[in-house]
């Protein structure tokens, strides 16, 4: 059947008219279903038909916060002189991300910033390097039990920085709705009878169950499914759901977008932001922490729902 046709990174560019690198982010961002076949990303053609049915009758609008709730949006004429593109990137995977870039733009203050999508410990190795200026985190270390700062210790060496909290979100299993294989902790990975579908390298996802793997002593060679990645937690709870695998690790609030699978809460995670401290009481990051403090902000996350954000917006450490 046509809907079963496993299509190229290519070939949904073509069905959808637009570019190839487009197609990663629409993956990244989990509003596209991906899978790898190997080292291959593939995409399956109902996924294709899915997203467009999704798309075709979806109003297009960025709305902007009302003045009496959040006054940073006033005078918005000189706005346009406080655009800088190309320079300013934000890497991240989570949702949360897009809308606070959709603020920053609009902020008097702010710049038209970037999106990387790209997971937690590239992110890092990222601001390092200088190839991005917001790096978010969600890195779970076993021998300190902490988020995060261990990871900017090593990876962001020699340098200052500022660890922002944004939300702590609530990781663990998606299984088949009834739980039929009674899959509840980290040991039943190693049953034979249970296949797994994995995240990419380097996300903070993966690095949890590679961390738990270790302190188990479990060879994640003996795993079934171990080294078939999928790069959202979108796609890795819809695969669940058709029953493409039978667990897989993911956020909560993923599983509340997807029919057919129950979660099973393991962890509850840390989610940071990163800057480098010279850059702390620059404009466009003196906004994001505005930005992330604002009422109107706050409620969208409310309202998107699977975000603890009692912590938003205060500063976890200087490092």
């Amino acid at each position: 059947m046509i809907e079963d046709i496993a299509l190229t990174p290519q070939e949904v560019a073509d069905i959808l008219k637009i570019a190839k690198n487009t197609v990663y982010e629409l993956i990244k961002r989990g509003e596209l279903n991906g899978y790898k076949v190997g080292k291959k990303i593939r995409v399956d053609f109902s996924d294709v038909e899915e997203y467009k049915n999704k798309t075709k009758h979806k109003e297009i609008n960025i709305s902007k916060p009302s003045n009496d709730e959040f006054s940073l949006y006033n005078n918005c004429s000189n706005h346009s002189e406080n655009i800088h593109n190309n320079d300013f990137v934000i890497c991240g995977q989570d949702i949360l991300l897009d809308i606070l870039s959709r603020y920053l733009e609009l902020h008097p203050q702010g710049v038209h910033p970037l999106r990387s999508y790209t997971g937690s410990y590239n992110g890092l190795t990222s601001l390092y390097h200088d190839k991005v200026q917001v790096a978010t985190a969600h890195l779970w270390d076993s021998d300190s039990d902490q988020y995060n700062i261990p990871y900017i210790r090593r990876l962001i060496p020699g340098i200052p920085t500022v660890v922002i909290n944004i939300a702590y979100v609530m990781l663990g299993f998606y299984v088949i709705k009834g739980n039929p294989k009674k899959i509840s902790s980290w040991e039943d990975l190693k049953r034979q009878d249970i296949k797994i579908l994995n995240r990419e390298k380097g996300s903070g996802t993966r690095i949890l169950l590679d961390e738990h793997l270790r302190l188990l002593d479990i060879d994640s060679n003996s795993i079934n499914g171990y080294n078939d990645e999928c790069l959202t937690h979108l796609a890795a709870a819809s695969t669940v759901a058709r029953g493409g695998a039978d667990v897989a690790l993911g956020n909560e609030k993923t599983s509340f977008q997807v029919s057919n699978v129950d979660f099973i809460p393991l962890a509850r995670e840390k989610y940071d932001l990163v800057i480098k401290k010279s850059n702390l009481n620059k404009p466009p990051f003196k906004a994001i922490i505005e930005i992330l403090k604002s009422e109107s902000f706050k409620r969208e996350l409310i309202g998107i729902g699977g975000y603890d954000i009692s912590s938003i917006g205060s500063i976890v450490t200087e490092l």
